[in-house]
């Protein structure tokens, strides 16, 4: 993402071009090039397939993690009255264990591993646009939870940016702009409400820098003050803000176990930083093929993945992707082609979920914005997708928290087989599964 100025609808971003990589993986399929990139971010795919299985590490430190808790049944067991506690300022609460969570149970004998679908969302500001909204209304009209990553600085009013000091950047600085009063308060409704209906709340860290200075610059220590900068506008808004008209949102900080990092840049270091704050899991990674997910540095990789687009070529699961390849990296490309690129795109989310849902099984990630480019026609292709898949059999449309909890529970020796799994290979699950 690029500097932007404001636009009345609360969004910032500017399309930048990407860098390319052509890969192969013989096992299945061999890519002749690549279209790829990441989030508005110029991007690119790094393919790594872990099968390391060791568990998630606990929390050793960093700013708010004292007590950190790993997982939802960890969550379960904290010690709750059914009374508030209000955390801090009042920013930031304990509500008891989130509800309507999906109940994670390893797979018996022979069994066919459900299909889970994750639709994430990077920024998560609550503009004029209603896309906050309507997304919360979408998942609880097709049973789905979500995950929605916020940036920590849309809960910061501009004249405090200040107290925002990023990695190798003055203080206040940031490649994004500050919300407007109003859109925090929107933001901040939004993601109560997302979180008391089952959705996740992750981060997508603060200032959105890439490139140089920006996440693939960063030490761990710097990584480290990144994600207490995000800890602190979250649990601080109320003294931020001056809002103290608002209530506490139903959470606290230990609520928040993930997040991608802007750009899909600097997840070596982010890994490591990451363990100190009790992260479950990471979604940085630039973009792997459509298998079962395994662990880096103790951490579930949950990347974006390559979706069939034409042909040998494979496209990149996110929104922005597709904006480059069909415009250009234009927002506002030609309007005669917008019904042409929606239904291109709907049909490679199709194409990718088909593959795996009569395949391997291997759980899909997709990964969005709330934008409206090209007319919105990516925005229209989500809730297609979601209508088309979250209503069939098997299918589970869960937020990264609520897979990283069912994946926990499953057998190792189930999760090494899954992952030998190519995406469309038919599968024997009576032999599979033991």
């Amino acid at each position: 993402m690029s500097p932007g100025r404001k636009t009345p609808s609360g969004r910032r971003r500017k399309a930048r071009p990407p860098r390319r990589r052509t890969t192969t993986r013989p096992q299945f399929l061999t890519v002749a090039a690549l279209l790829v990139v990441a989030s508005l971010v110029g991007g690119y795919m790094v393919l790594n397939r872990s099968d390391s299985t060791t568990p998630t590490a606990s929390s050793s430190g960093g700013k708010g993690t004292t007590g950190r808790t790993n997982s939802a049944a960890d969550d379960a067991e904290r010690k709750w009255d059914g009374k508030t506690k209000i955390i801090g300022d009042g920013s930031t609460s304990y509500t008891g264990p989130q509800k309507g969570r999906l109940k994670a149970e390893p797979l018996k004998p022979g069994e066919k591993p459900p299909q889970f679908v994750v639709f994430s969302w990077d920024g998560a500001l609550a503009g004029d646009d209603g896309l906050f909204e309507h997304y919360r209304e979408m998942a609880k009209k097709y049973d789905a939870h979500m995950t929605f990553f916020l940036t920590g600085i849309y809960l910061l009013p501009k004249e405090k940016r200040t107290l925002y000091d990023p990695p190798q950047h003055e203080k206040g600085a940031a490649a994004i702009s500050y919300p407007t009063d109003e859109h925090i308060r929107t933001t901040l409704a939004e993601l109560a409400e997302a979180w008391k209906e089952g959705n996740e709340i992750g981060t997508h860290f603060n200032g959105h820098f890439c490139g140089e200075k920006g996440g693939d610059d960063w030490s761990v220590a710097e990584w480290k003050q990144e994600i207490e900068e995000f800890n602190s506008f979250v649990e601080n808004w109320k003294t931020n803000t001056g809002f103290k008209d608002l209530p506490a949102l139903p959470f606290d900080i230990k609520a928040v176990t993930g997040g991608r990092a802007p750009c899909l840049e600097g997840q070596k270091n982010l890994l490591k930083a990451a363990k100190d704050f009790g992260y479950r899991y990471d979604a940085s990674s630039g973009g792997a093929y459509q298998v079962w997910p395994g662990k880096k540095n103790g951490i579930w990789d949950f990347p974006l993945q390559m979706l069939p687009y034409n042909g040998d070529f494979q496209a990149l699961s996110m929104d922005f992707n597709f904006l480059y390849n069909q415009s250009n990296g234009e927002t506002d490309g030609d309007p005669a082609m917008y019904p042409t690129w929606q239904q291109e795109t709907i049909d490679i989310y199709m194409k990718g979920f088909n593959r795996v849902y009569y395949g391997s099984r291997a759980p899909m990630f997709i990964g969005n914005h709330f934008e409206q480019w090209n007319g919105g026609i990516y925005m229209n292709a989500v809730d297609e997708v979601i209508k088309n898949v979250c209503t069939k059999k098997d299918v589970k449309c869960v937020s990264f928290d609520e897979l990283a909890d069912w994946m926990d529970v499953q057998k190792p020796e189930t999760l090494a087989a899954l992952r030998n799994l190519d995406p469309a290979q038919t599968v024997d699950w009576s032999t599979l599964v033991k």
